[in-house]
């Protein structure tokens, strides 16, 4: 399989979110993680790196503004 092919399973997603295996897992099953592209095979599910590459948590204990995203300027017209 190509390297851009290569689906992640827990340990790789826990390391990209840079949480523990178990909160992976907890994570997945309170569908707070981005539904697997592989689950041919039980309690194994797979994603592709590409599905995480603009996804971000959201919920309780996510800080969002340690997380670099494009802002848009305002500016006042006074």
């Amino acid at each position: 399989m190509a390297d851009d092919q290569r689906l992640w399973g827990y340990p790789e997603v826990a390391a990209h979110l840079g949480i523990s295996v178990g909160a992976t897992r907890s994570r997945k099953s309170r569908g707070s993680l981005p539904s697997p592209d592989d689950d041919s095979v039980p309690d194994r599910p797979r994603w592709k790196p590409s599905t995480f590459q603009n996804w971000r948590p959201v919920g309780r204990g996510f800080r969002s503004d340690l997380h670099s995203s494009p802002r848009q300027e305002t500016t006042s017209t006074d």
